[in-house]
């Protein structure tokens, strides 16, 4: 399998990359679920990701993203971010908010889900630029900075549930999807929609598609090939290298 998936990549000149949480388990950062211990292990998760969760707790919200934020900061690019990164021709759409790609070395990244690292207000949406400090232990609560256009609370940029995706962002996954010459799917269940869909407009148009994942997923059916393998193993091999 890994031999064909790498007959098929490198006969591509664009690849459009399509990575979930499965691309940074190599890098120690768990699923979602299992993102955190100690201060948050008996929290759910999905009670920390939605808009009417933030109105009524922003100080234990903004305190948990942080916090997220800094064991990302924590975890290194795995040998699948810098094949990625490495290879001619390839773009990435990601559904991970943890920036590896881009601290692998990757330029051209669509962010689906957001990032930890970036920050707008609640209220108007306004971009939120001032540093923010990212603190390196576990605390209940942080008040979240004022936006300095309307004075609403600074939230985490990311999408939580009953969030629509950003517009600029989704539409230039298609655009990508409906272009490329070859998609790789790497560590995605392919539940969660619209995100999921992106993949089948590439198999409508009988590009070949190649699957990364150890456990076969909803998307395997669409693959041309799947490698049952993890990122940080198959990648590498796989890939076409500068």
């Amino acid at each position: 399998m890994h031999e064909q998936a790498r007959e098929i990549l490198a006969g591509a000149k664009h690849i459009e990359v399509f990575t979930g949480a499965g691309m940074s388990a190599d890098s120690g950062i768990a699923t979602y679920r299992d993102a955190v211990t100690g201060l948050w292990e008996n929290v759910d998760p999905q009670a920390m990701a939605s808009i009417d969760a933030w109105h009524l707790d922003p100080e234990t919200m903004f305190a948990w993203y942080l916090w997220r934020a800094h064991l990302a900061q924590q975890a290194e690019p795995n040998a699948g971010h810098i094949a990625i990164a490495n290879t001619p021709g390839a773009t990435v759409t990601t559904q991970n908010i943890d920036n590896l790609h881009e601290r692998a070395g990757s330029k051209d990244v669509v962010h689906l889900h957001g990032s930890l690292f970036e920050f707008r207000c609640s209220h108007c949406d306004e971009p939120y630029t001032a540093p923010i400090d990212i603190p390196a232990e576990q605390v209940p609560a942080i008040t979240p900075p004022q936006c300095p256009v309307c004075g609403g609370a600074v939230r985490p940029g990311v999408v939580w549930f009953g969030e629509a995706l950003p517009d600029d962002a989704f539409l230039e996954a298609e655009r990508r999807m409906k272009t490329a010459d070859a998609v790789l799917i790497v560590g995605t269940s392919g539940v969660v929609f619209p995100a999921a869909g992106l993949p089948l407009m590439a198999h409508a148009r009988e590009i070949p598609i190649v699957e990364v994942t150890p456990m076969r997923t909803d998307l395997s059916p669409l693959a041309t090939v799947v490698v049952e393998d993890t990122a940080a193993n198959a990648l590498p091999r796989i890939l076409p290298a500068t």
